[in-house]
């Protein structure tokens, strides 16, 4: 499933490979910047159910009062333009009269136990978006807490496996509402796990990290991006039917990358494994490029607790994309910079450079010699760039070639027959048959004629379709070699446009819609801390309470501009906790 920023991205996401879309409905969808016009969602219903593939719209904000009877009557809207499901956070507009539309729950519900999972089964929900700290074998036993439960169970766990990450648990995370005013729950985060922070120990002083270095103003709390490509197998077994990928604030290049990428992995699996199937309408794909999620947006990566607690879940030098590891510097001259290049790496002028969270775009190459587009350091330019230093390692996070490159295009594969008939011709794609009178007319030269039905019947460029398999008959006879009868081309076209228009109109998404009646409702505690957290800082440090602790330990982080946190550390649950100071 990808996310869909708006019709344009939502297209380019189903031609690359995705099964479903999600996309933010005009309001009320957990990303303020990301909302979209019902009829732009509308657009994008109508072409996906073409390939079989749904589209989810997010009503996932925390509602005002006064909100839910417009967020019940934006359901309503939604419906009726053909929407597949919705994904919701707030559980008290079960309460309203809410149309048959499958209802799914956003990660932002806090789904960590198969209780809570078993609660919103009972309350209608027919998906279950899991938190994404879960571990693989915390998932499976949900999985199979549900099949105990009731082996005929209806609700499906669905599991991120790529994107941007949330240090805190989603749902749980309050620092950006009381600090900036600006809530998390209501859809328009300040991502304050993106700015940078001091590290303080008990007394206030400035920690130091393990090369003896004040731990100054840096990323403390910006993870790296989740990446489970390699794991797709494991998490099927476990349970997981729907593969979620991040970004509903990522660009078309973004998304093209990433879900070619994943479509592939998992075709293979699918073709190794006959017990799996594809959810959409199984498509033949031609990429004009070789996916690669180093390639895009990319922070990094880690598999965020899918095999338990991992150091180097986050990069404390930058918040930005690194992008693709290129070489190490190993000369440097007042204007150009030597690398030492990874095998494989081509560079390209404008592409990006970045090292931690500085950089610069190519201006152009010289043999191993880059020469910015920006001025570096002179005795008289003080403002200038800094240099990297020789042994830093560079990256690239701009590759102008692979973006020029991101094209995906899908194709349904379908059975073509056409014979002759008592009438005149009859003519199938796919599940859709037309017949055609016209006069047999004997045909001059048999054997071009069959190459010619074969040609022009298999121009599907512009549908959805290729031809699978094409057979032509003359009568019960099947021909190999000749037909005798001529057929104009002009005919022949008419005919293929005519069918394979209808086949179009034959390709529906028939997810069933079932009624929802709503329970009652628990009310949440009144007191959260700012955040709570699976990721510690002290494992980060490698210095676990449990395996290395250290004395004087960190007890707060500070702002740049001053504002105090303080950190607590919860050992038995492995869970930390930032409160306001």
């Amino acid at each position: 499933m990808a996310p869909a920023r708006d019709l344009e991205v939502g297209i380019a996401a189903i031609q690359a490979g995705a099964d479903a879309v999600y996309i933010g409905a005009p309001e009320f969808g957990a990303r303020q910047a990301a909302g979209n016009s019902l009829n732009d969602i509308a657009e994008l219903v109508k072409y996906a159910h073409r390939f079989g593939v749904q589209v989810l719209v997010t009503l996932n904000t925390l509602l005002h009062d006064d909100e839910y009877p417009r967020a019940c009557a934006l359901a309503h809207e939604l419906y009726k333009v053909g929407v597949d499901a919705l994904i919701i956070q707030d559980l008290n507009l079960l309460q309203y009269d809410l149309p048959p539309i499958r209802l799914h729950a956003s990660t932002q519900c806090d789904n960590r136990t198969a209780e809570q999972v078993l609660h919103l089964q009972q309350m209608g929900f027919r998906r279950v978006v899991l938190a994404r700290e879960l571990s693989l074998k915390e998932i499976k036993d949900i999985s199979n807490a549900l099949f105990i439960q009731n082996s005929n169970f209806n609700i499906e766990l669905e599991a991120f496996v790529h994107g941007a990450l949330c240090v805190s648990y989603s749902g749980r995370c309050y620092l950006s509402e009381v600090l900036m005013d600006r809530s998390a729950n209501r859809g328009c985060c300040a991502q304050l796990c993106r700015q940078r922070y001091d590290l303080l120990d008990k007394d206030g002083k400035e920690m130091v990290d393990m090369y003896g270095e004040p731990i100054h103003q840096r990323y403390l709390l910006s993870l790296q991006d989740m990446d489970r490509s390699q794991y797709l197998a494991e998490l099927i077994e476990a349970g997981v039917t729907t593969f979620k990928i991040e970004g509903r604030l990522k660009d078309r290049d973004y998304v093209t990358n990433i879900v070619a990428y994943y479509r592939q992995l998992l075709d293979q699996l699918i073709a190794s494994n006959p017990t799996l199937q594809q959810a959409s309408t199984p498509s033949v794909y031609q990429y004009d490029f070789t996916p690669n999620p180093a390639k895009t947006f990319h922070r990094g990566q880690t598999d965020y607790f899918l095999h338990g607690r991992t150091p180097n879940m986050a990069n404390w030098q930058t918040p930005k994309s690194t992008g693709e590891k290129i070489g190490k510097v190993i000369a440097t001259r007042h204007n150009a910079i030597c690398v030492e290049l990874a095998h494989g790496i081509t560079l390209h002028n404008g592409d990006g450079i970045c090292y931690g969270d500085k950089g610069f775009a190519i201006n152009r190459i010289e043999g191993d010699w880059i020469y910015p587009n920006n001025q570096y350091p002179t005795p008289n330019s003080p403002q200038s760039i800094q240099y990297p230093k020789v042994g830093t390692t560079l990256y690239r996070n701009l590759d102008n070639e692979f973006l020029r490159s991101l094209k995906a295009e899908r194709r349904m594969p379908v059975d073509i027959r056409f014979e002759a008939v008592e009438e005149g011709y009859r003519l199938t794609i796919g599940k859709q048959t037309a017949t055609f009178e016209a006069e047999h007319q004997l045909a001059n030269n048999p054997e071009r004629a069959l190459q010619t039905i074969i040609q022009q019947l298999s121009k599907l460029g512009d549908t959805d379709f290729i031809a699978k398999d094409i057979q032509v008959f003359d009568g019960e006879e099947a021909c190999s070699d000749a037909f005798p009868y001529f057929i104009p081309t002009s005919l022949l076209n008419q005919w293929r446009r005519e069918v394979s228009n209808s086949e179009s109109a034959l390709q529906r998404n028939d997810l069933q819609r079932s009624d929802l009646q709503a329970k009652p409702i628990y009310s949440e505690a009144s007191h959260h801390p700012l955040m709570t957290c699976k990721y510690c800082i002290l494992y980060e440090l490698g210095h676990c309470r449990k395996i290395n602790p250290m004395t004087n330990e960190p007890r707060y982080l500070r702002l740049q501009n001053g504002t105090m946190l303080s950190l607590e550390f919860d050992c038995k649950h492995c869970e930390m906790r930032i409160t306001k100071h």
